[in-house]
């Protein structure tokens, strides 16, 4: 499968409040470091290296990117690479999606996630990291199945005052989006989701189809390697669709996280440019009936046993 000239509005569109965002986005997870995601000891990644990916991403037609304050490596921030590269003045079109609740000190270990009162601090960090006075998407991430009403209560408070354009939800249940949906309006949910990955979330995601909702899954492509990303293992499944296709492993599971309706997005994240440029052509990428059998047979079948 080629990616030359494929832009990431193949993969079609949703709006996210009032915002329109092409379905294939960007994930800056990686891009302050080499291999796992808040390793300690991992070594940060060339600053030119992702600035250049970032424009690259635009200029491919991604209009929606995934950030944090807390994504940073020892030398390297997301936020301040994104506001470096295409800030100043950012496209029209650019949707930026950033979260809170986690914290890391400057160390980069991690701290209790914010109660209701430091939720505006991070907010107010976020802003002044990419230099906006207002941030587009704020997802308040989840830990556990406890109440959120206050948390997301804090953040309605922001979006009243203008700070805050739409809110979501991450690492959620049924529960806590209806919850949050009682307070103001919730236009994604992010969650942990892949094929093999959590096939008991399939009835979450299609009611938030219903409920016209966009579903963003993370780790759609690493599966159970999280932060670490993809392991060297695949599924048979995945492995026969992308030899049919002439396609990667990795572009299957994209296109088939597409495939899953049309208020699903992706947010892959790389620092290859290479590896940008096939993961937005998956989104071109449509998948037979037969091929989305086989891979449901995977997706059923749920985790693969770790190897020995």
């Amino acid at each position: 499968m080629t990616s030359e000239t494929i832009t990431a509005a193949a993969s079609g569109t949703w709006t996210l409040g009032d915002l329109k965002v092409n379905r294939i986005g960007f994930g800056t997870m990686r891009l302050p470091q080499r291999g796992e995601a808040f390793a300690p000891d991992a070594l940060p990644r060339d600053r030119d290296e992702a600035l250049a990916v970032l424009r690259r991403a635009v200029e491919l037609g991604v209009n929606h990117l995934d950030t944090a304050a807390f994504y940073f490596s020892s030398l390297r921030s997301a936020n301040e690479l994104v506001n470096r590269a295409l800030g100043g003045p950012y496209p029209e079109d650019l949707v930026i999606t950033t979260k809170v609740g986690p914290a890391r000190d400057a160390s980069g270990a991690w701290a209790d996630h914010a109660g209701p009162g430091e939720l505006r601090g991070q907010v107010e960090e976020n802003l002044r990291q990419l230099g906006r006075d207002h941030l587009d998407v704020v997802n308040l991430r989840v830990l556990g199945t406890a109440s959120i009403a206050e948390r997301f209560g804090a953040l309605a408070e922001l979006r009243e005052a203008g700070l805050i354009r739409h809110l979501g939800i991450s690492n959620v249940t049924p529960a806590h989006l209806a919850e949050a949906q009682a307070i103001a309006p919730v236009v994604c949910v992010q969650n942990r989701y892949g094929i093999g990955l959590r096939p008991e979330e399939d009835a979450f995601l299609r009611s938030c189809g219903e409920q016209g909702v966009a579903y963003v899954p993370f780790y759609a492509i690493a599966g159970a390697g999280r932060e670490a990303g993809a392991g060297a293992h695949e599924t048979p499944e995945v492995l026969a669709v992308a030899e049919g296709r002439g396609a990667s492993p990795a572009q299957v599971r994209l296109a088939w996280t597409l495939h899953r309706g049309d208020h699903v997005l992706a947010i892959p994240g790389t620092g290859d440019p290479a590896h940008l440029e096939a993961n937005v052509a998956a989104g071109a990428l449509r998948l037979t009936d037969e091929e989305l059998a086989l891979l449901e047979r995977a997706h059923r079948r749920g985790p693969e046993p770790a190897a020995a």
